[in-house]
């Protein structure tokens, strides 16, 4: 619930008093993503959050012993426990980063012992990715835009040719992790910037609503203010920079070159909104 708070937070509801919550727990700088429930054992076992990288709050000793002995198990990984057994002895574990799809795991608690079911994409070699890094700029309005960054490897990061690449939505955000389209584009040589403009969720209430009517105007900005950022950081080549996206990221993509003209040396719409009114006209009632 966020009632009341600009952040989603996990809290407990009496039916029969439901203006009333009891607060579980909230994260200080982001809004809750999802908690766990154990059938077998009856109780809250965790609470998952987005930061920079997927991060959790443990309710219960088992559970973070459980992620623990996976994860030391799968360094540098990023672990998503998938399913289980009824009970609970079982897991089918995800593990992958920003470098791999990653691979799929059965995890026995009761020996300790990890068995790969199989590699998404056996043919991505992760030492020939490039790593992905948690950035972050102001607006120029004092926003704190939180993105990422990916360099293309064995390149000084100076004076690149880079991609602007702002996400679908535009209701969405862009999280840490192996991204197909970002690999593609820093192994030809390009840095790649996303970044999760005001009205990207996960970020609280007044992040979010402060997108409202801002279509092309301060949500455009702060993708702008990135551009801008990776020129004053040294790491952008202004003259050759590119912005691609697809949905919202289309339409921004469009106004990026219709708006900031200079700013873009080329640009690539995929599947953009170019006009809202027949978009909406393309819905049902």
């Amino acid at each position: 619930s966020n009632r009341g708070r600009d952040r989603k937070a996990l809290v407990t509801i009496d039916p029969a008093r439901p203006d009333v919550e009891q607060l579980v727990y909230e994260h200080p700088e982001v809004d809750l993503g999802s908690a766990t429930w154990s059938r077998l054992r009856k109780k809250l076992t965790q609470a998952d959050y987005v930061t920079d990288r997927i991060g959790h709050r443990f309710f219960d000793a088992t559970t973070e012993r459980l992620y623990q002995r996976i994860s030391a198990k799968l360094p540098s990984m990023q672990i998503n426990l998938q399913s289980q057994t009824e009970a609970e002895d079982k897991f089918i574990v995800a593990a992958s980063n920003d470098r791999t799809p990653g691979s799929r795991y059965i995890y026995d608690a009761k020996s300790n012992s990890l068995s790969k079911l199989a590699d998404i994409n056996p043919k991505i070699a992760e030492a020939d990715m490039a790593p992905t890094q948690a950035v972050r700029y102001k607006s120029r309005d004092g926003l704190t835009i939180h993105g990422y960054l990916t360099l293309p490897v064995g390149r000084e990061p100076k004076a690149l040719p880079c991609i602007i690449n702002p996400h679908g939505g535009p209701w969405a955000r862009d999280v840490w992790g192996y991204n197909p389209e970002v690999q593609f584009m820093a192994n030809r040589g390009y840095c790649v910037l996303q970044m999760n403009f005001r009205g990207s969720t996960g970020y609280g209430r007044a992040f979010w609503e402060a997108s409202f009517g801002q279509w092309g105007l301060k949500m455009q900005d702060d993708i702008t203010d990135g551009v801008k950022w990776l020129v004053d950081q040294g790491i952008a080549d202004p003259s050759r920079v590119g912005i691609y996206g697809a949905s919202y990221g289309g339409y921004a993509t469009l106004a990026g070159v219709a708006f900031t003209p200079e700013l873009y040396a080329a640009a690539v719409n995929y599947v953009g909104v170019s006009n809202l009114f027949t978009f909406m006209n393309t819905i049902p009632p």
